[in-house]
């Protein structure tokens, strides 16, 4: 039992410190390119290797919730959309600490949606994860940043694509799952840089962007980006299935550490203790989130 959670817990730290090279790669990236182009390139890796899936092994699935697979697809392309565009215009390790809220969203939606009860300790955890975001956030006033927005956005909407897995897996095989998300991440942006034009609300920058063709040394930072983020999904995967869902949940907040350091290599200022301190409070939260959740199954 103790080799099996090492192992896990390994699994899961290998792939945080995978996800914030990701991240690092998607930074350097947006250099050269918009986020939307990011957000494409990011996905058309996983499109070719599901599909690559089918062919040695063909789907086994009942199908008939489209609508729902397609609502997952998308809000799962939204939410990576807001990620790599605050990856862009705020420190590494804010985006990631904004992406990692998600958990809060997902007990929270749990409740409102699909009737789930909140124990003691999870309004408790809920409570400190949203007092880090607003520490991450420091609004001025009452008012939030764009990117604050932006990040918040990008926990909120994964936790809704990853609330709509829960019933989907019950209808299709979980690459058919990844798959609407990975193609509506690759044809979504190619539609939304069509009509960028059109987009002149300045709520919608994050959705904005023009096709640029990589050249030299950005093709090495878009390669690295599909390699880093396809084996931190598999190491992620088999902790999944090596130990127990919350000690793994718990251990994928070293990503937030991971992309502070390799931020900071990159040049991102290193984060103030207000900030500090919500990112601790919002890893705190998340593993008592994850703890929670593992006792509920």
């Amino acid at each position: 039992m103790r080799s099996s959670i090492d192992r896990g817990v390994l699994y899961m730290l290998l792939a945080s410190l995978l996800f914030a090279f990701m991240g690092a790669f998607a930074k350097l990236s947006s250099m050269h390119m918009s986020p939307l182009e990011v957000v494409f390139f990011r996905n058309v890796f996983g499109v070719a290797l599901i599909l690559g899936s089918f062919w040695h092994r063909p789907m086994r699935q009942k199908g008939g919730k489209l609508w729902l697979l397609l609502f997952r697809g998308t809000m799962g392309f939204l939410a990576l959309l807001a990620f790599f565009y605050n990856i862009a215009h705020i420190p590494l390790g804010d985006a990631i600490t904004f992406s990692k809220t998600s958990p809060f969203f997902t007990a929270l939606f749990a409740m409102l949606l699909l009737g789930e009860r909140l124990s003691m300790r999870g309004w408790v955890a809920l409570g400190i994860g949203f007092a880090g975001i607003v520490l991450v956030a420091k609004p001025q006033g009452l008012a939030f940043a764009y990117t604050d927005y932006i990040g918040i956005f990008s926990g909120l909407g994964a936790a809704l694509a990853y609330l709509s897995v829960r019933e989907l897996r019950h209808y299709y095989e979980i690459r058919t799952i990844v798959l609407s998300f990975v193609t509506i991440g690759t044809v979504g942006p190619l539609l939304l840089m069509l009509v960028s034009p059109y987009l002149t609300h300045e709520s919608l920058a994050f959705a904005r962007g023009e096709f640029v063709l990589p050249h030299g040394i950005v093709w090495l930072y878009v390669a690295g980006m599909g390699v880093a983020a396809t084996a931190a999904q598999l190491l992620m995967t088999k902790a999944y299935a090596t130990t127990q869902a919350g000690i793994v949940g718990a251990a994928s907040y070293a990503n937030i550490p991971f992309a502070i350091g390799v931020g900071f290599i990159l040049g991102d200022a290193f984060p103030d203790m207000i900030t500090l301190s919500g990112i601790a409070l919002i890893i705190a939260a998340g593993s008592m989130v994850a703890f929670v959740t593992k006792e509920k199954q």
